[in-house]
């Protein structure tokens, strides 16, 4: 197992929990084939929040469980930090950019 699961597995959990406070957590899940997108962050058919949490943990979590290898990049901030200032949350999105940084340093981070 990779040294850094433990601490992506509890990462992870934070982002689901600031999607959760923030109100952008869905109860029901987008179609098929919103989800089936092959756009980057499914730009096509989905919110960025909704990419989030119905594709990226999601994948994330398989990752965890089945021991597979972990991306040698990510630059999901980033993606946030564009979506973000075009839209007027207020701010809300500050500290889910935060863990999504956090996130993206944990798997640049050396094994």
């Amino acid at each position: 197992m990779d040294a850094r699961f433990p601490k992506i597995a509890e990462q992870l959990l934070l982002i689901e929990r600031e999607l959760r406070v923030q109100g952008w957590w869905d109860e029901v899940a987008p179609s098929a084939e919103a989800l089936s997108s092959v756009e980057p962050f499914s730009v096509d058919t989905l919110d960025f929040e909704q990419w989030l949490q119905w594709i990226f943990l999601p994948r994330m979590k398989m990752i965890l469980e089945q021991d597979l290898p972990l991306p040698n990049a990510s630059g999901i901030q980033e993606m946030a930090e564009m979506v973000f200032a075009a839209r007027n949350v207020q701010g809300k999105d500050r500290y889910l950019q935060v863990l999504l940084k956090e996130f993206d340093l944990l798997i640049t981070a050396s094994r």
